[in-house]
């Protein structure tokens, strides 16, 4: 099946249900280390690893609130191809939408650059490199970014398209 543009609607929207199991899977995460668990916390590395280690509060709080807001995200790529997304006014879906998918990507990216760059010894970072965690960040944590946002690209593309926002010249 293809949208108005000939654009394979059942690929477009497994993204979206991608991005949105993507987001559910990492706010779990989230809670279960928001909730003092432990287990992985070495793949995170640095002041991180050690702050938490140590009971920081605000590292804490700061794992829920991104708990939360991955959760959230969870939702706003739902709200890309359910009919009750196209209820909502328009902003409030694109606006976040974009945020999202240039957002993360961008953010995914940079980091998967940088750990690319010090994996590889092309630059040598001015702090020693923690090996396991910068492994982990390159092949899952922030790889974990780029992912989510490049699937909340392609779910993005499929709601301007199937929402007339995008035009054929």
């Amino acid at each position: 099946m293809a949208d108005s543009f000939g654009a394979p609607v059942r690929r477009s929207t497994g993204a979206a249900y991608a991005a949105c199991a993507w987001g559910l899977v990492f706010a779990l995460v989230s809670f279960y280390r928001g909730s003092g668990g432990r287990t992985g916390l070495d793949t995170i590395g640095g002041a991180i690893e050690r702050r938490a280690l140590a009971g920081d509060a605000a590292i804490y709080a700061a794992v829920w609130i991104t708990g939360v807001l991955k959760l959230l995200g969870a939702g706003l790529a739902l709200a890309l191809v359910r009919p009750w997304g196209r209820r909502m006014p328009r902003w409030s879906v694109l606006v976040p939408a974009w945020i999202a998918a240039v957002g993360l990507t961008l953010y995914g990216g940079l980091l998967e650059v940088t750990n690319l760059l010090a994996a590889t010894h092309a630059v040598t970072p001015a702090q020693p490199v923690e090996w396991k965690p910068l492994w982990w960040h390159l092949y899952l944590w922030d790889l974990s970014f780029l992912v989510w946002g490049l699937l909340f690209a392609v779910a993005l593309r499929r709601y301007l398209r199937t929402n007339g926002a995008l035009r054929r010249g």
